[in-house]
């Protein structure tokens, strides 16, 4: 039986802004020799976008040589990486056990009440996204809420939540 030849794979069209193309091209061009390239590329691509988007999923499979399904299958599986954009703010509550201690549990229902929203959801107003994150290393001051990358909140009650909500929906206008 005669070998078909296999045709090379064209690479998919790049559905994607110009200055987020530039950004997971950037993320390709970083991490593709490293080993387990996906998770780094995937990492950077959320670090300068904000997200992964999915017109980004192709171009991220094409260039590590896996499938869509496999780009997709990691992004979904990690709660960590976002498909849309986050809200101007995002804001974490720590579920670690020394925090629930603390009354981490009751400081999540509170704000998710208060917002609205659920855990990965963003409000309306597109101000802020809520996330659940595992240990902020801040266990002795409990519970503990991360705004944005660096402001580390201790001892956070309802009422301190919503001082803080009030102050982010400020500067988000």
């Amino acid at each position: 039986m005669p070998r078909r030849a296999v045709e090379p794979v064209s690479a998919p069209r790049d559905l994607l802004p110009p200055e987020v193309s530039l950004k997971v091209r950037a993320a390709l061009d970083a991490n593709r020799d490293r080993p387990g390239a996906l998770l780094p590329v995937l990492h950077a691509v959320q670090d300068s976008v904000g997200y992964v988007p999915d017109d980004a999923v192709p171009l991220i499979a094409h260039d590590l040589n896996l499938s869509r399904a496999e780009v997709h299958g990691v992004v979904s599986f990690y709660h960590h990486f976002r498909t849309h954009a986050p809200g101007r703010h995002v804001v974490r509550i720590c579920r670690a056990e020394a925090c629930q201690a603390l009354g981490a549990r009751a400081l999540e229902a509170h704000a998710k009440k208060t917002l609205g929203i659920d855990f990965h959801d963003t409000t309306s107003d597109g101000a802020i996204t809520l996330e659940a994150v595992f240990c902020l290393g801040n266990c002795g001051c409990g519970p503990s809420v991360l705004v944005d990358p660096d402001a580390l909140h201790a001892r956070m009650t309802p009422e301190t939540f919503d001082a803080l909500v009030a102050t982010l929906r400020e500067v988000a206008k």
